[in-house]
């Protein structure tokens, strides 16, 4: 027998013959088992009848299914069931062969990772139409042409084909299909036809749970499907015999079947849509549900099935609750959609939001897609308040913050011991958590800049303009809408940007890091203290589920602008992922100082030292020091360099200063880099116009200075240097809402659009047309039309503020 022989070098084992199963040996009869299918790397080693098998640490005791998405990539034994839409071509006759060879890519993926993959297909009856069909005609071509002499396949009428004969014809090409992808991988898959006979046997159920058990410990991919060319057309209303038992009907019982059966941790259903929807998907109203829970199928409507196969989502519904109910957790998702079945499977494995998860946990709050509704409604309410009103909001956030100082302080060093205890902040992250009595008091006075300014923001008429006789145009300041601002380890970052977005009429979603969970939770509920004076509660909202970062990204229907805080890795992975959402920030701070050979001697350590060391952790904070050619061994070089060794702040030198030095200190990898820490870039440049093009060149279009006495050389560096804040004989640090008098920022933004620099009020509003008429139509406005062109600007009233 072939698998014998194929086997044959284990079986000369130093231990002696092995015994396979027979079962388990016919199963991967068919197939090429390549003889180092697995390389053996630096990992766990485990042995079943001496033969070594790699094994990735992934353990998990099977009874309840997972709470959360998060928890998925805990998953070790996994089902992929595959439906007909997800194998075969639209015209429903033949394989979709590149949908199906990114599906085995990505199961092959995981099972060299060290998890159990089994499949669960259909295909059969699609494949064997396909090369039925074929014959048919073949047929039918060879006999027209010794009758008339000729083929005629136009006329030719192809006869209906029984769907078990077409399975019968089909399976064998299936599966050499399989093989053939997956050998391109060095695994070796297996398979199993089954029937509803096969689990109410007992006999013939444990031996299947033997066979598929003894082929997952052999490394082998169970291809598994019910055997189309013999099962009994199904019986109607048949899915859920009792609590315990689920009929085998089609592939989706099937696969809870056999996940609950095998206990599986997971259970991937891939179909023709993109998950579960609470109304027929396409209609106007129909959204797309993220977790589902038992009990929820009475509020969803079912729509048809889809255009192949024999389960609709009902059925597909009631599986999933039947494996959920068995200890599977359980995923369904698009696998036929061309931007995502290339990883889908790989996605939902890694936790991301994909399709709709099945979990019997309901979470204590509501969900960040209900938070963003929320937070949309809050906000309109919000804008319609009057100025004075969100002002009063403000102020009451402000008194808050000194007034409950002692409780702020107390969650605020929960946060701290808990970060210190686990090691897992640097020093300057630890110094951004970090909050005080100061930091509190200096909050609370920009939070009282923000309402004393915030009185003419929303609803500001900016322009108006007399388009013809009594038709009025106004342009006027609307909010944004829904802002999501992710920060990490400022907890002080969450009234600031309360208070701009209550301003300027914003709803607002805020996700902070887990670094900041205590101080977090008090400040927003303070902030919604703040907000229930006047009824807007819901405007402002903590994101608290296990949303990562990414899934915020891609909720563009309910979010109109992100606003990230926090390192330039965080900002580059937002602009990344965020799909359709505008991004505003930056995701470096490479600030430069350029010392002038005008510059004096009494500011340049005064503006060099705040710059670097104030705090060094900031964005805004010095990285690169340029300095005139000409200054190089002077007194005033020698000053500079004095007080970075005392400041202990880490000197790393440019290209072209290490060349002037005998010996450097340690010469910079890359002078496109932002330090955070006590630590800075030196290089040299022969003038102004050099400093420019290094600016150009490695700077991040954040803040720049020029120390120098020479006006003309100043005016030119302010008019050239292309950043969001360009400084004379001033520190870096002065770039900062707060220090603009802007009350607070919620970002600094290097963009080039809407906003730049430290964004305020101003930055969180756009514009919104009101025209009005009388009777107008735009034939009035023709050739020959009755009415004038007038494009007369108006005078814009000032607003009562009283």
């Amino acid at each position: 027998m072939w698998c014998q022989a194929a086997l044959n070098p284990l079986l000369r084992a130093p231990s002696g013959c092995l015994m396979f199963p027979p079962r388990a040996v016919a199963a991967a009869s068919r197939f090429y088992l390549p003889r180092h299918s697995r390389s053996l790397r630096n990992e766990s080693i485990r042995c079943w009848s001496n033969i070594p098998f790699i094994t990735v640490p992934l353990s998990r005791t099977h009874g309840k299914s997972f709470a959360h998405r998060s928890e998925l990539k805990h998953a070790k034994r996994i089902v992929v069931k595959l439906g007909s839409a997800v194998v075969t071509r639209g015209d429903e006759c033949g394989l979709a062969l590149g949908r199906l060879a990114s599906i085995v890519e990505q199961v092959s993926v995981l099972q060299n990772q060290g998890r159990e993959m089994m499949i669960v297909t259909s295909g059969a009856v699609a494949f064997g139409k396909q090369r039925l069909r074929h014959e048919i005609l073949l047929s039918q071509s060879v006999r027209q042409a010794l009758h008339s002499g000729q083929s005629q396949l136009k006329d030719m009428a192809i006869p209906v084909l029984e769907a078990r004969a077409c399975a019968a014809a089909g399976q064998s090409g299936l599966m050499a299909l399989y093989e053939a992808m997956f050998t391109q991988y060095s695994i070796c898959a297996a398979q199993i036809l089954v029937t509803n006979l096969d689990f109410h046997d007992e006999q013939k159920r444990r031996n299947l749970n033997g066979t598929l058990h003894e082929l997952l410990r052999m490394n082998i991919v169970p291809i598994i499907n019910t055997n189309d060319a013999v099962v009994p057309p199904p019986e109607p209303n048949s899915d859920l015999q009792g609590v315990n038992v689920i009929s085998v009907k089609d592939n989706d019982s099937l696969a809870a079947r056999l996940a609950v059966e095998m206990k599986t941790d997971l259970l991937i259903v891939l179909s023709d849509v993109e998950g579960l929807f609470d109304s027929p998907p396409g209609s106007d109203d129909a959204k797309l549900i993220d977790i589902f829970y038992p009990g929820d199928q009475q509020s969803v409507t079912f729509g048809t099935k889809s255009r192949v196969g024999m389960g609709g989502m009902e059925a597909k519904v009631k599986a999933a609750l039947w494996a959920l109910q068995g200890g599977t957790s359980v995923v369904i998702a698009n696998g036929t959609h061309p931007k995502i079945s290339g990883h889908v499977i790989t996605d939902i494995v890694e936790g991301k939001k994909v399709g709709t998860f099945f979990s019997e946990v309901k979470p204590a709050g509501p969900t960040v897609e209900q938070q963003g509704e929320m937070a949309r409604a809050g906000g309109r309410t919000l804008a319609a308040l009057q100025p004075e009103q969100r002002a009063e909001i403000i102020y009451r956030l402000a008194d808050l913050l000194t007034d409950q100082r002692e409780e702020i302080l107390l969650a605020n060093k929960k946060d701290l011991e808990e970060a210190e205890n686990k090691g897992r902040l640097a020093l300057p992250l630890l110094k951004r958590l970090s909050l005080s009595a100061a930091k509190l008091n200096s909050l609370a006075i920009g939070l009282r800049q923000i309402a004393a300014s915030s009185q003419d923001s929303v609803g500001r008429i900016i322009r108006r303009t007399r388009i013809a006789k009594d038709l009025e145009l106004e342009q006027v300041t609307v909010p944004i809408g829904v802002l999501l601002v992710i920060f990490e380890s400022r907890p002080d970052c969450l009234p600031q940007v309360s208070a701009l977005a209550i301003a300027s009429g914003n709803g607002l979603l805020l996700k902070g890091g887990k670094e900041a969970t205590y101080s977090n939770q008090i400040l927003h509920h303070l902030t919604q203290e703040a907000l229930s004076i006047h009824g807007v509660k819901d405007a402002v909202q903590l994101v608290n589920t296990r949303e990562e970062v990414e899934d915020l990204c891609r909720l563009d229907k309910l979010i109109d602008l992100i606003i990230p805080r926090g390192s330039s890795q965080l900002v580059r992975d937002i602009q990344k992922a965020a799909k359709g959402i505008p991004v505003m920030g930056h995701s470096e701070g490479i600030c430069h100082v350029y010392v002038d050979v005008d510059a004096s001697v009494e500011k340049v350590t005064r503006i060099i030292r705040d710059s670097k060391c104030e705090y060094p952790a900031a964005c805004n904070a010095l990285e690169t020091l340029l300095i005139h050619r000409d200054l190089l061994r002077t007194p005033l070089f020698d000053q500079i360099i004095d007080m970075l060794r005392v400041e202990q702040v880490k000197i790393h030198a440019g290209p072209k200063f290490a060349s002037y030095l005998t010996f450097s200190p340690s010469e910079v990898k890359s002078l496109r880099t932002e330090y955070g820490d006590l630590a800075c870039c030196i290089e040299v440049v022969d003038g102004v116009r050099e400093a420019v093009e290094h600016i150009h060149k490695y700077g991040s279009s954040h803040t720049d200075v020029i120390i120098t006495e020479n006006e003309e050389t100043a005016e030119f560096f302010l008019q050239h240097v292309d950043s969001a804040c360009v400084f004379w004989n001033t520190s870096t640090r002065f770039s900062d809402g707060y220090r603009f008098g802007l009350g607070a920022e919620v970002g600094i933004s290097t963009s080039r659009i809407h906003a730049r620099g430290p964004v305020g009020i101003e930055g969180l509003l756009t514009t919104k047309w009101l025209l009005r008429g009388d009777n107008h139509i735009v034939s009035d406005f023709s050739e020959h039309g009755s009415m004038k062109f007038l494009h007369e600007s108006l005078p814009i009233p000032r607003r009562n503020s009283s």
